[in-house]
C-alpha cells in the first residue's frame, strides 16, 4: 500500500468516526436551544454567519447563502420578527443595509454552541489525563491546518479578483 493510499484510508477512517461521533452526541439534543428554535435552514444560516462577523450586508448574505438579494430580504424580516437581528444603516455607505444580531441573537448562537461543548466535555471527560494531552496536542495541529486553509482561501480570492 502507497504512502498516499494509507493516508486516504485514514482520512476516510477520521471522517467516518467524526460522523459517528456526531450522530452519537446528537442523539441527546432534544432539548437543545436548536430544536427548541423555530427557525428555518436558511434562518439559522443566517444567525449562524452573522455569530462568526459583526454585521453583514444583504449582498454578503446572499452569497453565503447562493440565494438572492429578495430571498435574503424575506429571511432577514423574519429574523427581525422574532427579535434576532437589527437592520441599520451603514455608516460608509446609508446605500447599504447592514444586519447584526441582537443580544437574543447572540445569546442564541451562544446556547447552541454551549449544549455541543457540553456534551463534548462530557465524552473528554472519561478519557484519561495522557489521551486527553495527545488529543491536544492533535487538536493544536489541526486549527494551525485550518488557519493555513483559512489563509490561502483568502489569498486566493484576493488574487482572482483582481
Amino acid at each position: 500500500m502507497s504512502v498516499d493510499d494509507e493516508r486516504d484510508r485514514l482520512i476516510d477512517r477520521i471522517g467516518e468516526m467524526q460522523r459517528d461521533l456526531g450522530r452519537l452526541l446528537a442523539q441527546d439534543r432534544s432539548s437543545s436551544p436548536l430544536f427548541d428554535s423555530n427557525l428555518t435552514m436558511r434562518q439559522l444560516k443566517v444567525v449562524m454567519i452573522l455569530s462568526y462577523q459583526d454585521s453583514a450586508s444583504g449582498q454578503d448574505l446572499a452569497h453565503h447563502l447562493g440565494v438572492g438579494l429578495g430571498t435574503v430580504t424575506g429571511i432577514v424580516d423574519r429574523l427581525v420578527g422574532h427579535g434576532l437581528v437589527t437592520r441599520r444603516e451603514d455608516v460608509h455607505d446609508r446605500r447599504v443595509r447592514r444586519v447584526k444580531l441582537t443580544p437574543a441573537g447572540r445569546t442564541l448562537t451562544e446556547q447552541i454552541a454551549d449544549t455541543g461543548l457540553a456534551d463534548f466535555r462530557r465524552l473528554l471527560q472519561c478519557l484519561d489525563t495522557a489521551t486527553l494531552n495527545d488529543l491536544s496536542n492533535v487538536m493544536d495541529k489541526i486549527q494551525d491546518a485550518a488557519i493555513t486553509l483559512q489563509m490561502d482561501k483568502i489569498q486566493h480570492h484576493a488574487a482572482t479578483s483582481q
